[in-house]
């Protein structure tokens, strides 16, 4: 039996092994018959959307379910490998109230502990989530409502230009998109802030699996796969810049696909290590140490790609028509240069940066205290 009567604050952490199972319906299906809280990784947060979502966790991951990881007493993470950047550099600090239930289906993943108590299934997510279907849980109404209103009282926290871009962005997507997405920058405030319309779409992110330019060939392969369906692909001026080349692709095969250039013109996440860790040595990463971008405008216009720059983001509703036509496009996104990525865990510590005030997180730790 992996359920027990004196779990109060059980969660589920899903993976993209959840996915890869084809477990997403039993998923559904389990969240909604017992209310247990669902959180994700980063590569598998289109597994959660619309009531159900709080967010993902990690370093980079949405603070309220970081939170709510302090304060769960029951964790299991199905087809999550749960590795550093979710656990971070300290296990002890991962889930510290918690009993722990680890399944995947790679026995390798299994021979890590996190915890030294841990109970670890070598199953398919899809054969667990039957056995737990078969078990009499309770519903955990009540603390998943805690959950929600702690996600509604931090609501207003950790945005920067690029969540909102972002959120425009998803506003203006049709039902059940396929979203391609790059990594850097671009990744994170997507992980956190994008939210799809319907439960059927996907976004594809490179994680762990991808590097820096994987956006545009992710989304090529993705349209090509589905018989030239629109996919929207969201890719930094970093990542762009690694597989330009691939526009002609695009044209070639005559592919629509939608390229938002998320463009702060730094190498983001890099150069924020550099200013915080290192002193504000920048390398190769701005303009003034030796990074910079050309024209994308110019650039898709020369493959044959119409193509706009914005200014602002908020002026996305001026090529909303471009997002839903049948030929591919290219929007350059201008985002302020110093745009920085938030919430972040710190490596070696239970907290997140930028510190919260006093007051707000004394409300949430009293709300999820209940």
């Amino acid at each position: 039996m992996i359920f027990h009567s004196t779990y109060k604050k059980p969660v589920l952490i899903v993976g993209n092994g959840v996915r890869t199972s084809g477990a997403q319906e039993l998923l559904l299906e389990f969240a909604k018959k017992t209310d247990i809280p669902v959180l994700t990784t980063m590569n598998a947060v289109d597994l959660i959307q619309d009531d159900l979502k709080l967010g993902f966790i990690g370093v980079y991951g949405n603070r309220v379910a970081n939170i709510i990881l302090s304060h769960t007493d029951f964790v299991i993470a199905i087809g999550a490998r749960l590795g550093l950047r979710q656990v971070g550099n300290k296990p002890e600090y991962f889930a510290p109230n918690a009993k722990l239930v680890r399944v995947d289906i790679d026995e390798y993943e299994l021979s890590r502990t996190v915890k030294a108590d841990e109970e670890k299934y070598l199953l398919d997510a899809k054969d667990f989530f039957s056995i737990l279907l078969g078990e009499d849980v309770p519903k955990f109404t009540d603390w998943k409502r805690q959950c929600f209103e702690a996600k509604k009282k931090l609501s207003g926290y950790d945005k920067v230009v690029g969540n909102y871009c972002i959120e425009k962005i998803s506003a203006l997507l049709p039902e059940n998109p396929i979203v391609a997405i790059d990594v850097g920058q671009n990744e994170c405030w997507s992980a956190q802030s994008f939210t799809l319309n319907g439960q059927k779409g996907r976004l594809l992110i490179g994680g762990g699996y991808g590097a820096m330019g994987c956006g545009l060939p992710f989304a090529i392969g993705a349209s090509i796969s589905q018989g030239k369906k629109t996919v929207y692909c969201i890719t930094g001026d970093g990542g762009l810049q690694m597989n330009i080349q691939e526009l002609q692709a695009v044209v070639r095969e005559q592919l629509p696909i939608k390229i938002l250039v998320i463009n702060n013109r730094v190498l983001g996440k890099i150069s924020e290590i550099q200013e915080l860790s290192y002193d504000n040595r920048f390398a190769q990463t701005t303009q003034e140490s030796g990074y910079t971008v050309p024209d994308f405008e110019k650039v898709a216009l020369a493959y044959g790609i119409k193509a706009k720059t914005l200014s602002d983001y908020s002026d996305l509703d001026d090529c909303k028509d471009w997002l839903s036509d049948e030929g591919p496009c290219l929007i350059n996104i201008l985002l302020p240069a110093d745009t920085k990525l938030i919430p972040k865990m710190n490596w070696n510590q239970k907290t997140m940066k930028p510190d919260l005030d006093a007051d707000i997180i004394s409300q949430v730790e009293e709300v999820l205290g209940k």
